[in-house]
């Protein structure tokens, strides 16, 4: 196998993803545990992720030096490259930041990691540190435009150094690299498949005899856990969908459809009144989300009781958790927390019921995959991703009643847009933003001071890097006339082209 050293990238997980795509055996271990566990398991290679701090910073992760000695090849990318080279005297620095797409040289084509890579490729950088000088034996192989320590070896001792990520989809050499290391450590590789009547069975045998109350929400997530769930044990599932006003108006559809096939009857729970009375006069995001997270759990004790009372012996939540939420949620020991998922992080203790999460490990591009496998249709299968708190996270600042309405107006006319220009298969999500933020109009030949709306619409597979879609102007500005024209108290439209990273997928 080869062992990533996890140091808390948000990447990280998604490193041994792609080995595993590549036919590769990976296991994740934490810095504390990486010399022990290389020790006992004799992987044939390393990998030391990238991750949040500086590794000059008091508290950051590292490991024993002697890491670095061992007669192994390792990959070091971004902060596992400025590790190497801060702990064997080689000089780190606050330097010149890189976010999103840069354009890489490559100067050397003689080391054997750069087997069948171009030129020049455009790699996806995530650094607010730099390396100024290497150990020795390392040499140059490939720059930015300023950043000249962006691709290391050491072929003599089969080391390599990325200041880059090449486990993220949006870097076009990355695949290419990972699999050169792959040949490097001498790793015969294999296919590598999630199994859904495997997954069906564990629920199974998890669950037993035991009743299980499950979220839905009419997203692909929740919808492929929930159908795997009711496959598994049946008339054992109740799925509760909460109705609190913040989803898309075909959300109630979905659910109900769906479980018609599996003859259960989904629990429909309408608290629109209740949610936005608790939303009032609330502006922070995080704020948000922790409310409309708090009030699911409400809802689903209550739901649960209900059940109780009809002698079920409810032992299990069902959440359609994805790892992308997990690690946003600071799910690793030395991860950032990006923004609190409603559906990460456990339930209150009084409520006595043990998470079961079937897709926890998967990326939302496999989560699709397994929903074909189970026999989802296409169009369901392809739908966007909708956040867990709905479109309280697209209305920057206080959701009341009229921003929520002119959100919903908003989001219609986007997708009906996008859908009629043949945009809406091509892209991963694309949605307006409440900005609060006002500018002057003019409507009617009078002045006119109303609220702006930004336009996300972004290219994706995973979640974890995306790109902006160059939607045709002729496009954008149907859109825009259509928002301003028809949306009230609306003055502009402005389009985001910003990468993840730095940006978020959604804005809050």
């Amino acid at each position: 196998m080869i062992v990533v050293v996890d140091f808390g990238g948000q990447t990280a997980h998604l490193i041994t993803r792609r080995l595993k795509e590549l036919g590769s055996p990976a296991a994740l271990v934490t810095p504390e545990n990486a010399i022990a566990f290389i020790q006992k398991e004799k992987p044939q290679g390393i990998i030391l992720s990238g991750g949040p701090m500086s590794v000059y910073e008091n508290g950051a992760p590292t490991v024993d030096p002697a890491l670095f000695s061992l007669p192994v090849p390792s990959l070091d990318i971004c902060y596992g490259l400025q590790l190497r080279s801060y702990l064997l005297k080689g000089k780190v620095v606050s330097g010149t930041k890189e976010y999103g797409p840069v354009h890489l040289t490559i100067t050397n084509h003689d080391s054997p990691i750069t087997k069948d890579l171009p030129k020049e490729a455009t790699v996806w950088m995530s650094h607010g540190d730099s390396v100024l000088s290497m150990p020795k034996n390392f040499k140059i192989i490939g720059s930015s435009d300023t950043v000249p320590y962006a691709f290391v070896v050491d072929d003599i001792h089969k080391q390599y150094g990325l200041q880059f990520h090449p486990e993220i989809e949006h870097t076009e050499i990355g695949m290419q690299i990972l699999k050169n290391f792959i040949e490097i450590c001498g790793i015969k590789t294999k296919e590598f498949s999630h199994n859904p009547e495997e997954m069906i069975e564990h629920i199974k045998q998890t669950v037993g005899k035991k009743h299980v109350i499950g979220a839905v929400s009419g997203g692909v997530d929740s919808t492929v856990a929930a159908t795997l769930v009711a496959k598994a044990i049946g008339n054992q599932f109740t799925p509760v969908f909460v109705d609190n006003g913040l989803m898309r108006p075909d959300a109630v559809v979905s659910v109900k459809n769906l479980f018609k096939r599996f003859g259960i009857t989904p629990v429909i729970v309408e608290v629109q009144k209740e949610m936005l009375k608790r939303l009032k006069g609330v502006t922070d995001s995080e704020e948000k989300r922790k409310i409309i997270g708090n009030f699911y759990v409400e809802v689903f004790e209550q739901e649960m009781a209900k059940l109780v009372k009809k002698d079920a012996d409810v032992a299990f939540l069902l959440q359609g958790t994805i790892y992308s939420d997990v690690i946003e949620s600071q799910g690793t020991k030395h991860a950032s927390k990006i923004k609190s998922h409603h559906n990460v992080g456990g339930l209150p203790e009084h409520m006595k019921l043990a998470l079961l999460e079937p897709l926890r490990e998967l990326y939302k591009d496999e989560v699709r995959a397994l929903g074909r496998k189970i026999g989802l249709p296409e169009e369901f299968v392809m739908k966007q991703p909708f956040p867990g708190p709905g479109f309280a996270v697209r209305i920057r600042g206080e959701v009341t009643e009229e921003r929520l309405e002119q959100e919903k107006h908003a989001d219609a006319i986007v997708l009906e847009e996008l859908k009629k220009a043949g945009w809406l298969d091509k892209v991963f999500i694309s949605f307006p933003v409440m900005t609060d933020a006002y500018s002057t109009a003019v409507k009617g030949d009078g002045r006119f001071f109303g609220e702006v709306v930004a336009l996300r619409v972004i290219e994706s597979k995973d979640i974890m890097s995306s790109t902006w879609a160059k939607l045709p102007y002729e496009l954008l500005q149907t859109i825009s006339s259509r928002i301003v024209n028809e949306v009230p108290k609306i003055s502009r439209v402005v389009y985001d082209i910003s990468t993840k990273p730095p940006a978020t997928m959604e804005w809050e």
